[in-house]
């Protein structure tokens, strides 16, 4: 069977562009990206607040691209929110080839932003370069040495984990930087084996985590689900199992992800995990029965070019109920029961 990519499903095409990009280069300020330092700790007692996510969406080297302006409109979705979100959290895949143009193009969009962000990376945005671009500009000189990090708010502890590791197949091949990315590309790779965080990121996590109390609420974000959804499309993370088992001292483990672009919900043990819209296509949902099917999106309309996709934000409450809350593009997409939050 002939593989998938992302580009073909796609079918690139510049039409219905509606908006340009800003000149200039956007220098990541104190203002516009959170410094992460050292090993984070958090209280059990939360003070309310509301967290925004933007995810996958897969910028081309292509002037007036239509992404750049969904991009561009989800950046103001957010900035638009009452109450403004105290921090955003952009959830991977922020070009489609990992171009130094397609990773400036969104940094500049991402500029417009009116609260801190913090990134993780998707396997668009890594495997040209094996993420040096991704590094320079969206993390940290603090946290070079790995791509993981961890930052306290209003008494929760967030983390953000590299989930899309896969071990070294192209050395062997011979495989040039760009075949490698064009391999990675695919909707389903399996040349290319699972992703998953690695054994550097696991050691990290339990390190992070080992002196907070079982009470400590927890956040953990990364680009593909930390569960089995699809593995044939790569809905899921190898290690997933390994990382629940070093969160599941705490009571309660809030998930979310991208990479699925759509609505979707799982529960496992004491973590609770939530998909995202993306900001450049929808996605069909997989052949399997979920343990919430009644929460999903409805069909897209392939007429529509905005439909099923959008921002996402989250109620953070002071018991560390969460509420997701869906800004779809367009109003008929979200089901009442969706449209009216999804409890994580």
């Amino acid at each position: 069977m002939e593989k998938i990519s992302r580009r073909n499903f796609l079918g690139v095409t510049t039409k219905g562009a509606a908006a340009g990009i800003v000149a200039g280069t956007f220098a990541p300020t104190a203002s516009s990206m959170i410094g992460l330092g050292g090993v984070a700790s958090a209280s059990a007692k939360v003070k309310p607040f509301t967290f925004a996510v933007l995810t996958d969406a897969h910028l081309y080297d292509i002037p007036d691209h239509r992404f750049d302006a969904f991009l561009e409109e989800s950046v103001a979705q957010v900035n638009a929110l009452k109450p403004r979100p105290d921090i955003l959290i952009y959830a991977g895949d922020i070009g489609q080839f990992g171009k130094d143009a397609e990773l400036e193009k969104g940094q500049k969009i991402l500029s417009k932003l009116k609260m801190p962000m913090l990134v993780i990376p998707g396997e668009h945005d890594y495997y040209l370069d094996m993420g040096a671009d991704w590094r320079k500009r969206f993390l940290p000189k603090s946290k070079q040495g790995l791509e993981a990090w961890s930052h306290d708010h209003n008494g929760v502890h967030m983390i953000g984990m590299n989930s899309i590791l896969v071990r070294d197949f192209w050395t062997d091949k011979g495989l040039s930087d760009h075949d490698r990315m064009g391999w990675l590309e695919e909707l389903e790779c399996h040349r290319c084996g699972a992703w998953g965080v690695h054994e550097k990121q696991l050691a990290w996590l339990k390190k992070d985590v080992a002196k907070l109390s079982p009470d400590t609420p927890i956040i953990i974000f990364t680009h593909s689900p930390l569960w089995d959804y699809y593995p044939r499309w790569n809905f899921q993370t190898s290690d997933a199992p390994e990382i629940r088992a070093i969160l599941s001292k705490f009571d309660k483990v809030m998930s979310v992800h991208g990479h699925v672009h759509q609505v979707v919900y799982n529960e496992i043990g004491n973590m609770t995990s939530a998909g995202l819209l993306s900001t450049s296509w929808p996605w069909p949902y997989p052949p399997v029965e979920l343990t919430y099917p009644h929460i999903k999106m409805n069909r897209q309309n392939p007429g529509d070019f905005k439909d099923g996709m959008g921002s996402s934000s989250v109620a953070v409450g002071a018991d560390f109920d969460g509420v997701m809350n869906y800004h779809a593009f367009s109003a008929d997409l979200l089901p009442e029961n969706v449209a009216a939050g999804i409890a994580v």
